[in-house]
């Protein structure tokens, strides 16, 4: 195992050979056959459908998960999957997604779709795509799900075949018996074919492929950026991407002795690639517990006893999932767990301390993104963490801070601590990143760097710190939000002339929308109104906006445009200052400044006494925008200034 402490030591990993030597499978299905041969008997997935430590859980071992793969790809292949054509699937986690996503991209090219965006934005992907398969959940009660995905396919044209799942297979006596009279109904109004997955895949050989597999590393997988990010944008990854993810895992963390419990879901790349590829790799066991993962019923409550359970050695999470965990005592036998790798966000230092107080546990948190087939950088599980940073690059990842003009062209680089757009080469990096032509203008630099529209900066010791998205996307808890659906649906109010949206700081989800309105000449809407116009116009739950407020003028720049960060230091100013006022503390924010390094920082001042100074000092790290105290020099400036 590759026990990488420090920066020397990744550099030491790349020039001992070519990253192209460091695995001999040319395919995710040839790395499965290898596994297998090494680890066939070991336990490969576990799946539970209830959330309980004693409850029913379904598990296959390495070779039962390559016979379901290799029928399944038997079955797409017959459906007129090749190369080139796509399977989408729409499911939730469980036995499904795994070997659904290996056989899609064995057969042709796979594409995972988040299953509760809605089925405008479902139809919209599918298209993008042209795909021709889809795999989703038969009618199942408390879910609405295969109704969406028939609305969907409705709009779909090239979909010929839906494949459903039955989660009843998942239930034992007497609930199993129940769900065939209690089933929801579904309106089908598309042509495609309607097929039970298990009964068609029980028609096809297990032990090998009936047809010769392409191995000359082609695009094998597309996977969507967002869900509320207006029309769909779809990356596309090479199998050699996919299998540099599983290697990093396996050469730096996991053995085929580990268990990595992973509520996260199987549309999302951390849990896809750094977590499922390199369990495939490793040959560990991979457990997703309840469908929705963190989002299922009693997941929470029950998490600490699903890890005594399966005697897992390694968690997989995000900020939300572990702040809500801290609400829960850790009431089992935990003591098998040696880290828990982060994602999708940043982790409030708050958290961070808290988390590894109550459990014992380590936390690593990575950097990672859809465009560079996910993996990027981590802090060093053998080496000094640097909370509040992503780490340094993974072998094989080069990464740089640039100033790029249009087209791509490097203006320059940027020096140690110097803050710009990061930008990332590695073997996730492709050619083309999207499936459309049109949105890979300006994408890569020159010099083939991924533009990740993030900013940042690297340190002395060639850590990576994030200040800010060039982007302007909202996340939520890890999901992607584009705020001009929120404009969009607040303009479409005849009193509304100006409208900006705007990431506003959350304890919970590290941000939440937030809208601020500016109102034609002799309006007089309401914020009410407002808000219940926007019910009807903004499509996605998580899209909605926390906070909508009406200002007499939004700030803009020269040319007229909306100046976001203006906006994001009333929402940062005002998010802060009620979240002391609810504790009671008397620490109050006096501004919000523009640091270099650091991007926005939040100065407050107040309190004096050491347990209030101690509660909002707690209170503000559960935040995570950066913030300092008041200089003395600082205050008496403005005491002279006050005075004068």
């Amino acid at each position: 195992m590759q026990k990488t402490a420090v920066f020397a030591d990744k550099v030491a990993v790349e020039e001992e050979m070519p990253v192209g030597d460091r695995w001999t499978a040319r395919s995710l299905y040839e790395q499965l056959a290898q596994t297998v041969d090494m680890h066939g008997a070991r336990p490969a997935v576990s799946f539970q459908l209830k959330s309980g430590p004693k409850d029913k859980k379904v598990t296959l071992t390495w070779r039962e998960l390559k016979a379901d793969v290799t029928r399944a790809a038997n079955l797409f292949h017959n459906l007129g999957i090749g190369p080139k054509d796509v399977v989408a699937y729409l499911l939730p986690n469980g036995i499904e997604a795994p070997f659904v996503m290996l056989a899609g991209a064995t057969a042709g090219i796979v594409n995972p779709i988040n299953p509760i965006i809605s089925s405008e934005h479902i139809a919209g992907i599918l298209r993008e795509t042209r795909a021709k398969v889809v795999v989703t959940l038969a009618p199942f009660p408390k879910t609405d799900l295969a109704q969406t995905v028939a609305d969907a396919v409705a709009m779909a044209p090239d979909v010929e075949t839906v494949l459903q799942v039955d989660l009843a297979r998942y239930l034992g006596a007497p609930l199993g018996w129940i769900v065939p009279f209690i089933r929801p109904k579904i309106d089908v109004r598309h042509k495609a074919k309607v097929l039970d997955l298990y009964t068609e895949m029980a028609r096809y050989n297990h032990e090998f492929l009936d047809f010769k597999e392409t191995l000359d590393d082609r695009m094998c997988a597309y996977f969507h950026t967002g869900g509320t990010t207006g029309l769909p944008k779809v990356a596309q990854h090479r199998a050699s991407g996919i299998l540099y993810n599983g290697w990093i895992g396996s050469s730096h963390l996991f053995t085929e002795d580990d268990t990595m419990l992973c509520p996260l879901p199987m549309f999302h790349v951390l849990a896809a690639y750094p977590a499922y590829m390199s369990a495939l790799m490793s040959g560990c066991h991979i457990v997703f517990p309840t469908p929705q993962g963190y989002r299922g019923d009693g997941v929470m409550d029950n998490f600490w006893k699903l890890v005594e359970r399966y005697r897992a050695t390694f968690m997989i999470t995000v900020p939300t999932a572990a702040a809500a965990l801290l609400q829960r005592p850790v009431n089992a036998d935990v003591s098998t767990l040696r880290l828990a790798i982060s994602g999708s966000a940043a982790m409030p230092q708050e958290v961070f301390s808290r988390f590894e107080e109550a459990t014992g546990v380590k936390i690593l948190e990575g950097y990672g993104m859809t465009e560079a087939t996910c993996l990027v950088s981590i802090n060093p599980p053998f080496g000094t963490r640097k909370v509040g940073s992503v780490g340094f690059s993974f072998p094989y990842t080069d990464v740089r801070i640039l100033h790029c003009e249009s087209g791509g062209k490097i203006q320059r680089e940027c020096g140690t601590d110097e803050v710009g757009e990061i930008c990332v080469k590695n073997p996730g990096v492709n050619e083309q990143v999207y499936t459309d032509p049109v949105r890979n203008r300006e994408v890569l630099t020159e010099d083939g760097y991924l533009r990740t529209g993030d900013l940042g900066r690297i340190d002395s010791d060639n850590y990576i710190w994030i200040t800010g998205r060039a982007k302007d996307l909202i996340i939520r808890g890890g999901h992607n939000i584009d705020p001009a659906t929120i404009e969009e649906a607040f303009m479409k109010h005849p009193d509304v002339a100006f409208a900006g949206a705007i990431g506003q700081p959350d304890r919970h989800s590290g941000e939440v929308p937030a809208v601020y309105v500016e109102l034609s000449d002799g309006a007089n809407a309401t914020v009410d109104e407002l808000i219940q116009h926007a019910n009807g116009e903004v499509q996605e739950r998580a899209a909605f906006p926390r906070h909508v407020e009406v200002l007499d003028e939004l700030p803009k720049t020269a040319v007229g445009k909306i100046f976001k960060p203006a906006l994001r230091r009333l929402a940062i100013a005002r998010t802060f200052d009620y979240a002391l006022k609810k504790e009671g503390s008397k620490v109050r924010v006096l501004g919000v400044e523009e640091d270099t390094r650091l991007g926005l920082v939040a100065v407050v001042s107040g309190g004096g006494d050491a347990a209030d100074d101690e509660a909002a000092e707690h209170i503000l790290n559960s935040f995570t925008v950066p913030w300092r105290r008041q200089t003395a020099e600082e205050a008496a400036a403005s005491t002279e200034e006050q005075a004068g």
